[in-house]
């Protein structure tokens, strides 16, 4: 007779007095009182009477004694689900390195009602260290198991991303119309920032005076250097120096790909190196600080400006399939 094979420690132990079975037929015996701690879910299934051959006709299956209850999650799924379920004495928590690996355990956790769980795994995942990395990735883990928090800051994040991204494997968890809302997402915020470029009052507001900026006029020193000035661009009535006017016209050029604060800071970066390769002392003899300090006014004036643009999600499960609409918070995506 085919006995299948028993979970690796601590899922193999001689005196626990439940055996669950996954879906790929691997035994995990465990302690009732662990999984009933955790979940109100299997609390209320441990305590029903326990079926048998005169009340239900069916042969219930034991093993060294013990009743054996399948689960239609496979081995993986469950030898993560339980560690978290088991104390940290017997067990550390287990480290997410696969993002289907996370979903899976998500829709177990949310299906046994084992609402620590769900939150320690989106605490683990849904954070600024791996959201920068794999937003996309967060985002249809997130979308899939429908957590709303944590798909709309996702979405945010994926600003860093280009418009069209890379295939990714977790694509595969995302509707096509979840797909589209987030492209459609990405390429508003796009164009909600080109405001940003067709008038500079916003600069003007902030600095109050020429005074201010002279930097940006080519008059650090307090007289004119010699590099060019701009063709279009107007500050406080006067010309600023070409490269400015150069990094505004690349840095909204890139705003339309990557729609985030990080984007300006990126250009930021290449600007100082680029002007410090020049010989106009005016320009390079304090641009660094400057234009740090550029950058987070220009930053901080992205952030609002994405923060108005909607996330269309459109829902199954609703009449109609109506669409539901949320701003997107303010996570920092800087």
């Amino acid at each position: 007779m085919f006995r299948p094979p028993s979970a690796s420690s601590p899922f193999d132990h001689p005196r626990a007095d439940v055996v669950l079975r996954s879906s790929d037929n691997m035994d995990f015996r465990v302690f009732k009182l662990f999984l009933s701690l955790a979940s109100p879910f299997f609390e209320a299934l441990f305590n029903l009477p326990q079926p048998s051959d005169e009340n239900t006709g069916n042969i219930v299956e034991m093993i060294d004694g013990l009743p054996v209850v399948p689960v239609l999650e496979d081995s993986g799924t469950l030898d993560i689900l339980l560690r978290f379920c088991y104390p940290r004495t017997l067990t550390p928590i287990p480290p997410l390195d696969h993002f289907k690996n996370a979903f899976n355990v998500l829709e177990a956790a949310k299906k046994y009602s084992l609402d620590e769980v769900e939150k320690a795994i989106c605490e683990a995942l849904f954070n600024p260290k791996i959201l920068e990395v794999d937003s996309l990735r967060c985002f249809a883990v997130a979308r899939r198991a429908r957590l709303r928090d944590q798909t709309i800051m996702a979405a945010k994040y994926s600003l860093r991303e280009p418009l069209i991204p890379e295939w990714f494997e977790e694509i595969e968890l995302v509707t096509a119309a979840d797909l589209l809302a987030l492209l459609t997402y990405h390429q508003k915020c796009g164009s909600a920032l080109q405001q940003l470029h067709v008038s500079f009052s916003w600069i003007e507001q902030h600095y109050q005076n020429q005074n201010a900026v002279l930097w940006i006029l080519g008059k650090a020193t307090g007289r004119g250097c010699n590099c060019p000035r701009a063709k279009v661009a107007k500050l406080f009535d006067n010309q600023p120096t070409l490269w400015w006017e150069e990094f505004m016209d690349a840095t909204f050029q890139a705003l339309k790909d990557k729609p985030c604060a990080h984007t300006i800071h990126e250009m930021i970066e290449k600007t100082i190196q680029e002007i410090r390769r020049r010989s106009c002392q005016s320009c390079s003899s304090n641009i660094a600080s400057v234009m740090c300090e550029f950058a987070d006014l220009f930053a901080k004036k992205v952030e609002e400006l994405v923060s108005e643009v909607e996330l269309p999600l459109r829902l199954s499960g609703e009449v109609g399939y109506q669409f539901y609409v949320s701003k997107v918070g303010s996570a920092e995506t800087s």
